[in-house]
């Protein structure tokens, strides 16, 4: 954890402020060890020198001590300030009149906390430092690549399982409470198990609302599977026919699977976003396979907490990503046409793509 601080830290050093407010779950549990939802504003702070410490709710206080490599943690009672308990460590501390970097996109420094830490602190100066706590946690280290590959050995088990208990008469709902068994019991997090649903259209089931639906011959059942293990999260989509799959859709599918392919061999460290992303873009489209293509080919993967952004774009695979891949990195990278949608959780080294996630590349059949 130290190694992390001392990440942040350089990003303060070349900005000349003296703390930081980490205060994004994510960025809470990758510097910390420690995260909770934002029930009340809670946030940890890293001075340039010296320890981090965190102010949260004191109903959580003792957990974090549980969890943080640190121990200088305050807790202030439900029907105190957040904002004033914050601003009074802030002061007893030596840091009213600080340089403070934020990043002011994170969805916990809110337009309120802004606004009332600057009132309760006026001598302090607000850095907006940009998204940095995602750039310094873009490349994973090897335990952190680790986590991801458990939590996509338990996406291929439940792929597995829900592959060989699909049929004709079987319901979304069915197929959503198996897979939530099979993460639980397989050491996943939680339960939740992302979109599984009735395919229908080019790409707009990948967001489908959950329904449940009965399945028929030659009904498309779409699973993406997102399981996390100590909040990462590794991700896998596949479709599943009931019945033989017609050759309209088996050509769609192998086409699909044979652009991706090829994508994911090019993610070798240097390759630029967008070179990567044509791979499959436009071929898609040139083919007609899709009338239009306004999504990602490719999105972060790692830490995903109790949040309001339940995919991490910061960077994602565009048109315009006109930045080079870097080994480490970890992405969920899907395609769809037609009804019929492929992904894999990857991650990127010096001689191309290396798929965690291993269910076979095919449309399945049940």
């Amino acid at each position: 954890m130290e190694a992390r601080a001392e990440c942040v830290r350089a990003v303060m050093r070349e900005a000349d402020v003296d703390l930081v407010i980490a205060d994004s779950g994510e960025l809470l549990a990758w510097l910390t060890g420690y995260t909770v939802s934002e029930t009340m504003y809670r946030a940890a702070f890293l001075p340039r020198d010296g320890a981090p410490f965190l102010v949260l709710r004191a109903l959580d206080a003792d957990n974090a001590r549980a969890a943080c490599w640190f121990s200088d943690i305050t807790g202030f009672a439900d029907w105190e300030s957040p904002h004033e308990a914050m601003a009074g460590v802030l002061r007893a501390r030596g840091f009213a009149g600080a340089r403070i970097g934020i990043d002011a996109n994170s969805y916990g420094f809110s337009a309120l906390t802004a606004g009332r830490l600057q009132a309760l602190l006026p001598g302090v100066q607000f850095v907006d430092l940009g998204e940095f706590g995602h750039r310094v946690r873009r490349v994973k280290s090897p335990a952190e690549i680790a986590l991801l590959a458990n939590a996509a050995t338990i996406a291929d088990k439940t792929m597995a399982a829900i592959c060989e208990a699909a049929h004709e008469g079987m319901t979304t709902r069915d197929a959503a409470a198996l897979a939530a068994g099979v993460f639980l019991r397989e050491g996943a997090d939680t339960g939740e198990v992302g979109p599984i649903v009735k395919s229908a259209g080019e790409h707009s089931f990948l967001h489908g609302a959950f329904a449940t639906d009965t399945l028929g011959p030659g009904d498309i059942i779409h699973v993406e599977l997102i399981p996390k293990v100590a909040n990462y999260s590794a991700r896998m989509m596949r479709p599943i026919v009931i019945g033989e799959p017609s050759a309209r859709q088996r050509h769609v599918a192998e086409r699909l699977i044979a652009l991706q392919d090829e994508q994911i061999a090019a993610m070798r460290d240097g390759a630029i976003a967008a070179d990567v992303d044509a791979i499959v873009r436009a071929p898609l489209l040139a083919e007609g396979l899709r009338k239009d293509y306004p999504n990602v080919t490719a999105y972060t993967l790692g830490l995903v907490t109790r949040t309001p952004r339940t995919s991490d774009f910061s960077p994602a695979l565009l048109p315009t990503s006109d930045w080079p891949l870097e080994s480490g990195m970890v992405f969920h990278v899907y395609t769809s046409a037609e009804g019929i949608a492929f992904s894999e959780t990857v991650v990127v080294t010096g001689d191309g793509g290396r798929r965690l996630t291993n269910t076979p590349r095919a449309i399945l059949t049940a």
